[in-house]
């Protein structure tokens, strides 16, 4: 998802719009040299892109006042953002700007207009692009460093102060896939919906594999991002509003035919986030509402296939509604270290859909909220600047975690019938009705951690992450398993009897210990995975005109894996176990706003097997198989604004 936010590229041409437009404010108000240019709002955009350090700010504050524009303009000149030209036309104000009439008109005599000296028409000059192709920015999309106080220049600014900032993206793209046995235009790793008890499947498409194309639209993604107004120069109010439509397929009367070109809308982001500062060095926030979750987001790949974006991969991701706080700290340096601790309390989901259309319709799972208690996460971000060359964005070690937990609950009217023609059942059918007259439950735990870098310097920026956990089906990994029943505490021949979940999502197992009923526990399937990704900015590296148009050439390689316990997906069934993507993704930035990518992929499922070799594999292409392969090749545009 490498378009949730603007390039570095971009960062650094608004930069240059903003320094302009303020320079020729600053230089009518004489003024405005008698005050320090380091509380301003635009220094403090400059800070938080990346563009001054805090260290240039420490030495600006050095400077005297009145010499302290000009050092920023060298500054940025030495950096890159700026051209010569640039410096030089900003160095001077323009001859109207060097008397101030209504400053000192209540204390000059007034005079007979002189009559002004023929200036010669001159051209205004374009500004110059950097001198520097910007280094692979990571995929970042949490906001580490606060929100700077009117720190937005809006689109829209309503009656109320409140401001307002659209952006959005539309990509179009061609897709073939030398299998999808789904039928879905994104990829999904192979067997699902194996029979747990033969191994045979549904999954089978055919005797080809299942070849497709195509054609999607439904990526367009469209948002706004807000700014409050506060009376405190110390407290930024900010919030965001994001949605996209690849969500599901609309199905209503009028679209039943046509659903494949009218998919639903569907929030991804909606919150606010209050910053305080506490002091120059130190900073609070909460944020209130559905964001990126700080269990697992922090670092994502930048793939060009982007409805799943690895879902089933070992990508590992989620937005979720939350309530989260952190406090930041810059201890500053030679390397502008940077350390952010987060805690979050989270809505707990676990993506066991219910069965029955009313009840998903109503109010989607239920065994999160079951539960009656909040998920925890947590996350620690370690920032610093690895390569101090122009253009290239600061590295950050993450750590994060998640706990949380599951509950199952079974009505009485559920509790199922132990018929006397089970096997070693009872003479007494109702014997687990009478032991749960009042019906049951039975829980399970979900807890995880990752390990997060993103090292970014000139030539090549790597961003890796490793995971595990346990019940991580919500956050798309650990094959999208969940949990399973455990019979290994019932007696030896026991009967087991399964029986549904209020809201049919999962059936419980009803068995014997001791001669006595009870239900046999749910545990959660455990995995690990994780992934590498490498962007190389060509038009850097083979020293590219930064202005010309093979400045724009970026190559991104990327492998990840999602591997699940052996011993709990057995338990399931001869079901898939092992999931690995590798791809190679060619982006061509023509300019700030548009770019073409070609991504060639490769998605691998490989099913667990059972060692005594009695179970089949599950069936592919008519035949049993105990591998899916899927080669995939994605092109099209992308246009931001």
């Amino acid at each position: 998802m490498r378009s949730f936010s603007f390039s570095f590229s971009r960062t650094l041409t608004i930069a240059v719009s903003v320094l302009v437009f303020f320079a020729s404010v600053y230089a009518q108000d004489p003024s405005g040299a008698k005050q320090s240019l380091l509380h301003d709002p635009l220094v403090q955009v400059l800070i938080s892109k990346g563009i001054l350090t805090q260290d240039d700010a420490a030495a600006l504050e050095r400077v005297p006042v009145g010499q302290q524009r000009q050092q920023l303009l060298l500054l940025l000149r030495k950096k890159g953002v700026i051209s010569a030209g640039d410096l030089e036309s900003l160095s001077t104000p323009p001859a109207s700007a060097q008397v101030a009439p209504d400053l000192v008109a209540s204390t000059t005599p007034m005079l007979p207009p002189a009559v002004p000296a023929a200036v010669p028409e001159t051209k205004p000059t374009k500004p110059e692009a950097p001198k520097v192709i910007p280094a692979v920015a990571p995929q970042r999309v949490l906001q580490l460093e606060p929100s700077p106080v009117n720190g937005m220049v809006p689109d829209i600014k309503l009656g109320s102060g409140a401001k307002l900032k659209l952006y959005g993206i539309v990509k179009a793209s061609t897709i073939y896939d030398s299998s999808s046995p789904y039928g879905t235009d994104m990829p999904l790793p192979g067997f699902i919906n194996v029979s747990t008890s033969t191994g045979s499947t549904g999954f089978d498409p055919g005797p080809n594999g299942a070849p497709e194309f195509h054609a999607k639209a439904r990526f367009a993604r469209f948002g706004t991002s807000f700014e409050w107004p506060d009376a405190s120069k110390n407290t930024s109010i900010t919030g965001k509003f994001e949605f996209d439509f690849e969500g599901n397929f609309t199905r209503s009367l009028n679209r039943n035919i046509s659903t494949v070109r009218s998919s639903q809308a569907s929030i991804r982001l909606a919150y606010g986030r209050i910053d305080h500062k506490l002091s120059d060095a130190t900073s609070i926030f909460g944020l209130f509402g559905q964001d990126w979750t700080p269990f697992g987001s922090s670092t994502l790949p930048a793939l060009y296939e982007t409805t799943g974006l690895g879902l089933g991969f070992g990508t590992l991701y989620e937005r979720a509604p939350q309530f989260r706080f952190g406090v930041g700290h810059k201890i500053g340096g030679s390397r502008s270290l940077f350390f952010q601790p987060e805690f979050a309390v989270v809505m707990p989901a676990y993506g066991n859909d219910p069965k029955s259309v009313d009840n998903q319709l109503g109010y989607g799972e239920r065994q999160g909220a079951d539960s009656a208690r909040p998920e925890v996460q947590a996350r620690f971000v370690t920032q610093w600047q690895l390569d101090r060359a122009p253009g290239v964005a600061p590295a950050q070690l993450i750590f994060s975690g998640v706990q949380g937990e599951r509950t199952a609950l079974v009505r009485a009217a559920d509790v199922p019938l132990c018929p006397a023609t089970t096997a070693g059942g009872p003479t007494n059918e109702k014997v687990f009705q009478d032991a749960f007259p009042s019906g049951t439950s039975v829980s399970s735990e979900r807890w995880g951690y990752t390990a997060e870098v993103q090292l970014p310097t000139r030539y090549v920026t790597m961003s890796t992450k490793y995971w595990r956990g346990a019940d991580l089906r919500w956050y798309f990994v650990g094959s999208l398993f969940s949990n399973f029943n455990d019979p290994g505490s019932f007696d030896t021949g026991s009967p087991s009897v399964e029986g549904l979940s209020n809201d049919a999502s999962s059936a419980l197992l009803f068995g014997f210990r001791g001669g006595t009923p009870v239900v046999a526990p749910q545990r959660p399937v455990r995995a690990q995975g994780g992934f590498v990704n490498l962007g190389f900015p060509l038009g850097r590296i083979f020293n590219a005109e930064p202005s010309g148009r093979n400045a724009g050439w970026v190559l991104y390689l990327y492998y990840a894996y999602d591997e699940a316990n052996a011993s709990d997906v057995r338990h399931l069934g001869n079901q898939r176990q092992k999931n690995d993507l590798a791809a190679a993704t060619l982006n061509y930035k023509l300019n700030n706003l548009v770019s073409f990518t070609l991504e060639q992929s490769y998605y691998r499922t490989r099913a667990v097997g059972d060692p005594t070799g009695v179970k089949p594999f599950p069936t592919y292409r008519g035949f049993p198989a105990r591998q899916w392969q899927d080669i995939r090749t994605e092109i099209g545009p992308t246009f931001t604004f």
